[in-house]
């Protein structure tokens, strides 16, 4: 996208902020008016206490006043200083966003227009002006009043971070009926969410693109009509490869992992994704849960940790969706156990891991049955899936293990002598031990079928897993019925 220099893509808005700007020639220039340089000057370069009380006494005015240099000046050391300017004001009190759509003169007859220029800006040529540009976009565009979540806002999570203990699978708010100026402000909205995905698919700065994005996203979201444009856009399938950052995935491609607030940020992304129903059907098939899984299983910061529980929560709800068997050979009934057993500050986080055990305890029955185990084991490729722990579907379906001539047995017994793959060989082993258990002649027939003979070479295998579950089997083979009771104990 944007060429830019090692200097440019590392300027930071304290260095930027360390420059002199001459006012004047602006003004002989006739690029800004007399009161504008009045203005600019009684700012610039003063203490943050008194840039605070001039905010306070004309807010709106100080807002127009540097706005309409950037729509004067296209000198990039003057853009990059009044938009440093601009982003400590608000970064300050984001609040203060709401001056760029009042008035400083109520006689004037037109609304500002802060969107416009700005926009523009996202297409210059260095980065600082780029990511400054962006920062401000999110903050006015959050802050215009009459806005789609005005009247019916998402749950608290995504206000504050703080904690909510209802609502998180409240309706998403309507789309209100578009006036003239919000069909404006929809454009701009809209190529604004189409440069923020591009920044998730074609990076223009290889450290900064992504966080800035998802931070952007992170706020633009809470409305309806940003999550139908992101989704347009494919959104989702960019999300799931950072929400799996949280293994440290990032090292394998010399990258650092993803911080915490990243992670966080993404994952608060993709929970209000779950509020909107083609999103969510979008994210059915972009391997999100799977990642949301992968999060709840390895993110140490709390925050993260529920904001990716609630968002499996929402999926696993989601009408017309049936994503309880991609959660469930995730292994996040192991995810949610696990994590059950530390101690959670936010009530939501244990709320949470308690609703989706209840979920998912109700699917993984339906999710065990016969058919699907046989179509599994001739595929001749397994998975620790529930099935295969499950000691209630052992006991449930050992005796069909000898439908034609125990056709399923001798697939499995073959998978233990030229599988070649580590964790369909431990699953294959393990299945033979749970058989043995659970049939009243297992043994025997295991034996007559050299089942034991192949488990006993899968002893010496170098994979200590599958060590593990074959020396299991043969001891399930050699012991008596009550030996055996003691070993799945």
């Amino acid at each position: 996208m944007a060429n830019y220099g090692e200097e440019s893509s590392e300027l930071t808005t304290a260095n930027v902020l360390k420059r002199n700007i001459a006012w004047d020639t602006y003004l002989t220039a006739r690029l800004i008016t007399d009161h504008d340089l009045q203005l600019i000057r009684r700012y610039d370069k003063k203490n943050s206490e008194t840039q605070q009380d001039l905010l306070q006494e004309e807010g709106p005015a100080y807002a127009e006043a540097f706005f309409n240099v950037l729509r004067s000046v296209t000198k990039e050391d003057t853009v990059q200083y009044v938009l440093a300017i601009l982003d400590e004001m608000v970064a300050g009190d984001p609040k203060r966003a709401a001056y760029f759509h009042q008035r400083s003169d109520p006689h004037k007859t037109s609304p500002p227009d802060p969107y416009t220029q700005l926009t523009r800006m996202l297409q210059r040529t260095d980065w600082f002006t780029q990511e400054k540009a962006a920062t401000l976009l999110t903050a006015i565009l959050a802050a215009r009043p009459n806005q789609g979540t005005a009247e019916t806002p998402l749950p608290p999570l995504v206000m504050n971070g703080a904690s909510s203990s209802s609502g998180h699978h409240a309706a998403p708010p309507p789309v209100p009926t578009p006036t003239a100026e919000s069909e404006a402000v929809q454009n701009i909205l809209v190529t604004f969410v189409d440069w923020l995905t591009s920044q998730l698919r074609r990076p223009s700065h290889p450290g900064r693109s992504v966080p800035l994005a998802v931070g952007c996203l992170a706020r633009l979201l809470r409305e309806p009509a940003a999550r139908a444009l992101f989704t347009r856009a494919s959104g989702a399938s960019l999300l799931a490869p950072l929400l799996r950052g949280a293994a440290g995935a990032g090292s394998s491609s010399g990258q650092p992992p993803p911080s915490a607030q990243l992670l966080y940020e993404a994952g608060l992304c993709v929970w209000q994704l779950t509020f909107y129903p083609a999103a969510a059907q979008a994210m059915a098939g972009a391997s999100i849960v799977p990642s949301l899984v992968d999060l709840a299983r390895h993110a140490s910061k709390e925050k993260v940790v529920r904001v990716a529980l609630l968002a499996l929560q929402n999926l696993l709800a989601a009408p017309g969706l049936d994503l309880a068997p991609e959660m469930v050979e995730a292994a996040l009934p192991k995810v949610v156990q696990q994590r059950l057993l530390q101690n959670w500050e936010d009530e939501d986080v244990t709320a949470a891991l308690e609703a989706l055990k209840e979920a998912l305890a109700a699917n993984i029955k339906l999710l065990s049955s016969w058919d699907k185990y046989k179509k599994e084991v001739l595929s001749g490729s397994l998975d620790w899936s529930p099935m295969h722990t499950s000691d209630l579907f052992w006991l449930e379906n050992a005796p069909k293990f000898e439908e034609r001539d125990f056709q399923v047995l001798r697939v499995l017994l073959k998978l233990l002598e030229q599988s070649r793959e580590n964790r369909t060989l431990a699953v294959a082993a393990s299945d033979l031990g749970h058989f043995i258990s659970a049939h009243p002649h297992g043994r025997n027939i295991v034996t007559d079928l050299r089942g034991k003979e192949l488990a006993m070479r899968l002893m010496m295998h170098p994979d200590a897993e599958v060590q593990k579950q074959a020396l299991l089997a043969v001891q399930k083979i050699l012991l008596a019925k009550d030996k055996v009771a003691y070993l799945n104990n």
